[in-house]
C-alpha cells in the first residue's frame, strides 16, 4: 500500500471563517456538488475537479474552492460520499472502517466500486455541461485515492489529466503506479497514514513512471492539515497556503 487507511486524524481539524461565493448544483440529477465559477483572467477550457476529504463537501472545501476560482480555474468539489460525510471532530470511538464499508445508515458503502461511478459522473458533467478540454483534480485525504484511481490509462477510470493529492489515504501502490498524468504530492511530517517509509515508496513508484511528479514535505505540520489546518498556529497556516500555491503552481505548469 501507498498510504494507509484513513483513522480518526481524518476528521480532526478546524473550521475556517469566511463566507463562500459559489453555488450548489446536482452532477446527474443525483450527486451533489458545489461549484465556483472562475473570476479574473480565466482559464478556458481548463476546470478542476474537487475531490473532498470525509468532512465532504465542507466550509473548508467551499472556501477552497473560491480561492481556485479566483486563479481563473471553474472548480467542482464533488459529493463522492453520496450525502453522507462524517461531521469535524467525531469522538474516540467512532468505527471509521464501519463507515467506509457500510455507511451511516449500512447501506451506502464508501468502497471504490461506489465512488468511482460518482467521479467519473463528475469529470463527464465538467466535460460536457461546463466545456472543459482538460480536467486537473485535487484530492485530500480520502479522496486522494480516487484521483489516483481516475487518473489511469484503463477504461472506464481515465479523465484527469493533471492531479494534486494531499495526505493521501488507501491508495493502493499499483493505482499509484497506474497514472497516466503529473501528480503532486503534499505530505505532512508527522502521518501515520502517509508515514516516511510509504511516501518513499511512493517516490519510487512515481519515478518508475516516468511521469513528471513532485513530493513536498511540509514541516511542523499533521495529517490534514492542507484542509484543516489551525490558521491561528503560524507554522499551520503557512504549511497550508503553500500547499495551495504548490497545487496552483502544479496546474500552471501542467493543465495549461
Amino acid at each position: 500500500m501507498a498510504s494507509n487507511p484513513p483513522s480518526k486524524c481524518c476528521v480532526m481539524g478546524f473550521r475556517h471563517e469566511g463566507e463562500p461565493t459559489g453555488s450548489m448544483t446536482k452532477v446527474a440529477d443525483k450527486w451533489d456538488a458545489y461549484i465556483a465559477q472562475p473570476t479574473g483572467s480565466q482559464k478556458t477550457g481548463k476546470a478542476l475537479l474537487f475531490l473532498p476529504d470525509i468532512i465532504g463537501i465542507w466550509q473548508n472545501s467551499k472556501l477552497m474552492a473560491d480561492q481556485l476560482a479566483a486563479q481563473g480555474y471553474l472548480t467542482m468539489v464533488l459529493d463522492i460520499l453520496n450525502g453522507d460525510p462524517l461531521p469535524l471532530n467525531r469522538p474516540d470511538d467512532f468505527d471509521i472502517m464501519g463507515w467506509l464499508t457500510k455507511g451511516s445508515t449500512g447501506d451506502n458503502p464508501h468502497t471504490k466500486e461506489h465512488v468511482d461511478p460518482i467521479v467519473q459522473a463528475g469529470i463527464k458533467a465538467l466535460k460536457e455541461q461546463y466545456g472543459a478540454t482538460k480536467v486537473g483534480a485535487l484530492g485530500y485525504c480520502f479522496g486522494a485515492k480516487s484521483l489516483v484511481r481516475n487518473m489511469s490509462s484503463t477504461a472506464p477510470l481515465t479523465g484527469i489529466d493533471v492531479g494534486f493529492i494531499a495526505h493521501p489515504s488507501f491508495v493502493e501502490e499499483e493505482e499509484l503506479a497506474a497514472i497516466a498524468g503529473p501528480l503532486a504530492i503534499a505530505a505532512a511530517e508527522t502521518d501515520s497514514i502517509f508515514p516516511a517509509e510509504l511516501r518513499h515508496k511512493s517516490e519510487e513508484i512515481l519515478k518508475e513512471t516516468g511521469l513528471p511528479y513532485q513530493v513536498t514535505l511540509y514541516s511542523g505540520v499533521s495529517h490534514g492539515f492542507a484542509m484543516r489546518a489551525d490558521l491561528s498556529k503560524k507554522q499551520e497556516k503557512f504549511a497550508r497556503e503553500q500547499a495551495f500555491a504548490q497545487a496552483v503552481a502544479w496546474f500552471g505548469e501542467y493543465l495549461e
